[in-house]
């Protein structure tokens, strides 16, 4: 039921072991060839709705300068790991009236620059043949921080400002749940690992869903819904926005709909976290 962004993980292969042109003498074309092997777009449970809507198209441009810059795949994380932070810093920032819109417009345009980097790491790394552990790593790491740091940027919007309070308290518990939904999904494999289970268990899409009908169906409900993705770093910038166009329309003195956003987010993450747990221990992942 989690959301995944473009990111490094398990990189679908190329079938293709023909030399790539230098990095420096590489075409979009190239980078569209090598980086992006048929299939990237249908990896429905790992490809971010925004990636196959938009940013796949503009990704090929970014990596092709970054490879022609000398960017190595890793670097190219770090700076998304910058840019999601960042985004939940900016979106902290204390603020009042039309402040409040822009610092919002600020890290949800910072939120689409991580986005943008998520894709290009790995296209970077499949052109040049550098997919590696340690990028995955880093990957998910960035994946952790961004998500947490912009919820908690959330609850520092909603407190209306840099003070201690119970709306950045709130912030605190949401960030909490996203981490370890997060870290529910990856144990995942970390357990079969220690297990001497392959990562991904037999059976396909079929090992994922829970083995009680009422489970089954609660868990098709609630990915129907979508509500797991407002605390998405994507979702929720686009969100924090709305709010904040919301308030300033409306004139309001405090931050109102930020603060329904947050307690809305909060209620997400605890209850996603409780049922995502549900629904691995009810699934034949763990078999």
């Amino acid at each position: 039921m989690e959301a995944e962004l473009p990111g490094r993980d398990r990189p679908p292969e190329t079938g293709d072991d023909a030399p790539r042109p230098h990095r420096k003498g590489a075409a979009v074309a190239d980078v569209r060839r090598y980086g992006q092997p048929p299939g990237l777009k249908d990896r429905r449970n790992e490809e971010h709705w925004a990636g196959r809507l938009y940013m796949r198209d503009l990704s090929p441009y970014v990596a092709w300068l970054a490879l022609r810059l000398g960017f190595t795949p890793n670097q190219l994380t770090y700076l998304m790991m910058a840019s999601g932070v960042l985004a939940g810093v900016v979106v902290s920032l204390p603020a009042s009236g039309t402040g409040t819109l822009w610092t919002a417009l600020g890290g949800a345009v910072l939120i689409q620059l991580y986005l943008l980097l998520d894709c290009v790491d790995g296209e970077v790394a499949r052109y040049l043949r550098q997919t590696s552990v340690a990028g995955v790593f880093l990957d998910r790491i960035g994946h952790y921080l961004s998500e947490v740091a912009l919820l908690i940027g959330l609850g520092f919007a909603a407190q209306g400002g840099w003070e201690n309070g119970g709306w950045v308290e709130l912030g605190l518990v949401a960030a909490l749940g996203a981490a370890l939904i997060k870290a529910e999904t990856d144990n995942v494999v970390v357990a079969r690992a220690k297990s001497g289970l392959p990562a991904d268990p037999s059976g396909g899409d079929r090992a994922l869903r829970p083995r009680s009908t009422g489970i089954a169906l609660a868990r098709q409900a609630a990915s129907m819904l979508r509500f797991h993705r407002i605390i998405g770093a994507v979702e929720l910038s686009l969100l924090i926005l709305a709010a904040a166009v919301l308030d300033t329309v409306f004139g309001n003195e405090t931050p109102t709909a930020v603060r329904v956003l947050m307690v809305a987010v909060a209620a997400v993450a605890v209850v996603q976290t409780v049922l995502h747990l549900v629904s691995i221990l009810a699934s034949r992942r763990l078999k």
